[in-house]
């Protein structure tokens, strides 16, 4: 049976490569190293610890200065400037040794925006609140976010008035971002919440406004946010079906009013059982299986749900449930390799950063080059060109529901490859190898020097056994069978070669420096192990 009893134990590579693939995009041979010395308990603690970012926000660079909370004049473009801060969220994403990031695009996969609504500075106020209950309370999260400038725009509640209601807003925070529907049980009856409802929320959440030039701060998180307009919120009492016990919501006059009404109805959701399982469901697809059996249910979610009721749906507490149990390492039937491990598709988000943390790519420095480090790395190279054509948009997905992969039934995770995406997948290692960005002749302005690599990592490269395993045992999430291996060894890498040629080889670069007869084989494994199935696995 499906088992939330903490595991015990070392955790060692395997069970930490697994715990990194899901928990965060910093994938690193150190951290492996680190995190397979550690017991669960131990591993997940130290994950829990999310650190400062290394830069307090990103940079233009026209002026070669920050200009969202600085004060300071942008010299770059509105479009320019969104992309500049996704490419600052992205690098520092790549940095973040903790769960932190990862938390930050579950959240986001939940309370969904398009960063092309409202302004830069906005944007990144928005990926601020997200980073403040990372691991805080999503019932909280969910009150706040109704403020938030960007949410405000995107779903147009901003535009929510008594006498003009726009009910956007309202059907989006029951059927996606808390509740859900529930199976239909009848005309307007989606079971966790009717049409009546949404009609009700609608004029709750009137009145509710975009502050454009930030001067409303958040005195609980110090964030901008938006603010309370009473003569544009319908006063009226609000009456909510039996779904909601019938509770009716007093309406109120004033702006400090308006507030109570909001926490009332946060407060009325977040108190349904249904929505703890629906959250609970969403964090197993995400980190876990998108495959929920009746026993996973009942052995998973309910435990799960009942966690996050006891505790103001604060997330540290349930995620912590989660990845310290034998079920999360598949360690709670007879078959340790048929579900969990290597049981859910990287993201292209998660394919090029673990891809760029592993191997140690080295972007350009974002305060001395940050024309090289915003504008053609990250904005160019990834943000405009590999992560859109991979399928993933950056923080612009296809419409309200997010991105497909989370939520979309049956497929989930397999709606990342179609015959489109699946080309950018491909185009990685040549991307990074080369240097270039994809579909033009042009500097990607960083490359992945696998030589390099290999030099300062492998244990002994000149052993070529050695040398092949070490990589799979790490880039591959169950490893591979002896047949595997082999043609991963003698096929890709040494093109039927004898073994003492490579060390012959390779003791040859070490005192010439000339990397002419290592590099092409190095460049040859490293393809075929990013092209395989199971790298794209995780």
């Amino acid at each position: 049976m499906a088992s939330l009893t903490p595991k015990s134990g070392v955790l060692g590579r395997r069970l930490a490569t697994h715990l990194l693939r899901r928990t965060t995009f910093h994938f690193t041979r150190l951290r492996i190293d680190q995190i397979a010395a550690m017991t669960p308990d131990q591993a997940v603690e130290d994950l829990m610890n999310i650190p400062p970012v290394t830069i307090s926000e990103p940079i233009d660079p026209q002026t070669g200065q920050p200009w969202i909370n600085s004060g300071a004049a942008a010299g770059s473009l509105t479009g320019l400037l969104r992309d500049y801060v996704k490419s600052w969220w992205i690098n520092e994403a790549r940095l973040d040794p903790s769960i932190g990031h990862k938390m930050m695009l579950f959240l986001h996969s939940s309370f969904v925006v398009a960063a092309t609504e409202g302004t830069a500075e906005e944007y990144f106020d928005y990926l601020a609140l997200l980073r403040f209950y990372a691991l805080g309370s999503y019932k909280t999260l969910a009150r706040k976010m109704t403020l938030d400038n960007q949410m405000l725009r995107y779903l147009d509640n901003t535009q929510n008035n008594r006498n003009s209601p726009n009910e956007n807003y309202a059907r989006e925070f029951l059927e996606l971002f808390t509740i859900g529907k529930g199976p239909q049980a009848g005309p307007g009856d989606y079971t966790n919440y009717t049409e009546e409802d949404i009609v009700q929320a609608a004029k709750l959440l009137s009145g509710f406004k975009v502050r454009a030039n930030r001067v409303d701060i958040d005195p609980d998180t110090g964030i901008p946010m938006g603010y309370a307009n009473r003569n544009q919120h319908n006063f009226d009492d609000k009456t909510f079906s039996s779904a909601f016990q019938n509770q009716m919501i007093a309406g109120k006059t004033t702006a400090e009013g308006m507030f109570e009404e909001l926490e009332e109805f946060v407060t009325m959701i977040f108190g349904q059982s249904a929505t703890a399982k629906t959250l609970s469901r969403k964090l197993y697809r995400f980190f876990v299986s998108p495959n929920i059996t009746a026993e996973i249910e009942s052995d998973v979610i309910e435990p799960m749900a009942q966690t996050l009721l006891s505790n103001n749906y604060e997330l540290m507490p349930v995620m912590k449930l989660l990845l310290k149990s034998e079920h999360f390492y598949d360690a709670d039937d007879n078959d340790s390799q048929d579900e969990i491990i290597g049981g859910l598709m990287k993201s292209p988000l998660e394919l090029v950063l673990h891809t760029m943390s592993y191997f140690e790519v080295t972007v350009p420095d974002p305060i001395s080059d940050p024309q090289n480090h915003y504008f053609k790395f990250y904005t160019q190279g990834l943000v405009r060109a590999f992560l859109p054509l991979a399928g993933m948009d950056i923080f612009k997905p296809s419409d309200v529901a997010g991105y497909p992969a989370y939520y979309q039934e049956p497929d989930y995770q397999r709606n990342w490859f179609n015959s489109s995406t699946i080309v950018a997948r491909y185009q990685l290692p040549e991307m990074l190898i080369k240097g270039k960005r994809l579909l033009y002749n042009q500097t990607l302005g960083a490359k992945l020097d696998i030589v390099e690599y290999v030099s300062t990592h492998i244990s002994d490269p000149a052993n070529a056994s050695i040398l092949v395993q070490e990589l799979i045992d790490d880039l591959l999430p169950e490893g591979t069978d002896p047949d595997r291996y082999a043609y991963y060894r003698d096929v890709t890498f040494l093109d039927g070669i004898p073994l003492y040629d490579w060390t012959a080889d390779w003791q040859n670069f070490l005192l010439s420096g000339d990397d002419a007869e290592v590099r092409p084989p190095l460049e040859s494994l490293l393809t075929s192990l990013l092209y395989s199935q199971e790298f794209q696995a995780m």
